[in-house]
């Protein structure tokens, strides 16, 4: 099945939902696709449990009445070349020719890896906070959250309002850094508003300064949390998040220069969004992590610039430029402590999928050649957990971002019937023979 429009656009977080919207208000014709079946993306998933205000579908509902945007949602991008996308939507392969082409593609949390970290209860903070918004039984269960930034606080609140007793939030950057945060805020009142409103909500669950997890102990599940300062905490749940990475997988395979960002990376843009590829144009996080006002601002500059409407996109820059001094305050504040990393023994698992630990890929000199001898990152999640824990912990050699090797198509595990029934999906040259092949069909989806 092939079908045609003027914008294409990949993720519909609230970065892609600005997209869409600002390059419909042009007449531009729209496709909007997502892997998940509803929009809205991490900042603005749906609480299963709590009915409240959705932004996401109200937005989403909005572009569908206007008749100017097609919505496809649960499908996944399994292949990408300039003017044309291969997605799969409930096991049919549908190949989308565009003139422009917007990657809103949003981010995924950094896990770090320590002893007794794949025990069950244990979770990453950001994956916490969607389980239990999409319904998972949290009631009562004592939990501690633990790792760097804004993210816990808000993981805390969703936590707390389904009913968890949060025994701790500890956060790793020390309390001098975390004052010196606080003071500038009243450069962004919506922040400081935000911010508080979090802390009083959370005002009796006990907030520790200069604290990280370094094990996590139990006899088949979490029991015991150990911090660096050698107190134990018992729980029934625990959550590390150490921030975000940007998804950046459909960019490599289109070519978009990158650039560093920290120990990853993230696409480069110029003023107006513009990727090193030719109507391609990016936004929100995968231009560096920024938080949802930067998506916002980001998505409705890059789906004007996408319709044509250069003048529109502009006037909006210094917005983009408000937002982006914000974002630049979090890596400032919360940069990871040395000390921290350290908790990543050389027997802790880095690639789960695998089963590598982390001491042999201490061997290896870059991603690369730790992929060839190990198979660590050729596993289900293809690196997108080891490959960003490994960036971290051992430095920009180890990220999959940055190696000369990007990813192939299928971008994400796909359903072989799928692509058997498109004849004409999009190719990526073959791997030189020295290249390690990923097989991405997990088990059980051959037909």
């Amino acid at each position: 099945m092939t079908e045609r429009c003027d914008v294409l656009v990949v993720g519909a977080g609230p970065a892609g939902l600005a997209a869409a919207q600002a390059a419909a208000a042009h007449g531009a014709r729209v496709a909007l696709v997502d892997m998940q079946a509803n929009a809205g993306g991490q900042v603005w998933r749906r609480d299963a449990r709590r009915p409240a205000p959705d932004p996401a579908r109200e937005r989403l509902d909005a572009l569908l009445a206007g008749g100017r945007v097609r919505w496809l949602g649960q499908a996944q991008v399994v292949a990408a070349e300039p003017g044309q996308v291969l997605v799969e939507q409930a096991g049919t392969a549908i190949e989308l020719r565009h003139d422009a082409l917007v990657l809103a593609t949003g981010a995924r949390e950094l896990l770090l890896p320590f002893p007794g970290w794949t025990l069950p209860g244990v979770t990453g903070a950001g994956g916490l906070q969607a389980l239990v918004k999409q319904g998972w039984p949290i009631a009562g269960r004592r939990l501690l959250l633990a790792g760097s930034g804004p993210l816990l606080l808000a993981a805390a609140a969703t936590a707390q309002r389904h009913g968890a007793r949060v025994v701790a939030i500890c956060e790793q950057a020390p309390a001098a850094r975390l004052r010196a945060f606080a003071r500038q805020l009243w450069r962004w009142p919506g922040k400081l508003a935000q911010a508080a409103a979090l802390r009083a909500r959370l005002a009796g669950a006990p907030y520790r300064a200069g604290r990280w997890v370094v094990a996590a102990h139990g006899e088949g599940r979490v029991a015991e949390v150990e911090l660096n300062d050698g107190e134990r905490i018992a729980v029934d749940q625990l959550a590390v998040g150490y921030g975000l990475v940007p998804n950046l997988e459909l960019a490599q395979q289109l070519g978009c220069a990158l650039q560093a960002h920290g120990a990853h990376a993230c696409v480069r843009v110029d003023a107006l969004l513009r990727t090193s590829v030719a109507t391609v144009y990016a936004a929100g996080e995968a231009c560096g992590i920024g938080g949802r006002d930067c998506a916002l601002v980001e998505g409705a500059m890059a789906g004007h610039a996408a319709a044509g409407a250069l003048d529109a996109a502009r006037a909006l820059q210094p917005r983009r430029a408000r937002a982006r001094a914000f974002a630049a305050l979090l890596p400032e504040h919360f940069r990871l402590d040395p000390r921290v990393l350290a908790a990543a023994t050389s027997d802790a698992l880095v690639c789960r999928c695998e089963d590598v630990r982390l001491g042999e890929i201490d061997a290896h000199a870059d991603w690369r050649a730790a992929k060839l001898a190990t198979r660590c990152g050729m596993g289900s999640c293809q690196g997108r957990i080891c490959g960003a824990a490994l960036a971290q912990l051992r430095g920009p050699a180890f990220a999959p971002s940055l190696s000369a090797a990007g990813p192939r198509p299928p971008v994400f595990p796909v359903r072989l019937a799928a692509l058997a029934a498109h004849g004409a999906a999009p190719h990526a040259p073959p791997p030189a023979a020295s290249e390690p092949i990923t097989h991405s069909v997990p088990q059980g989806t051959v037909p």
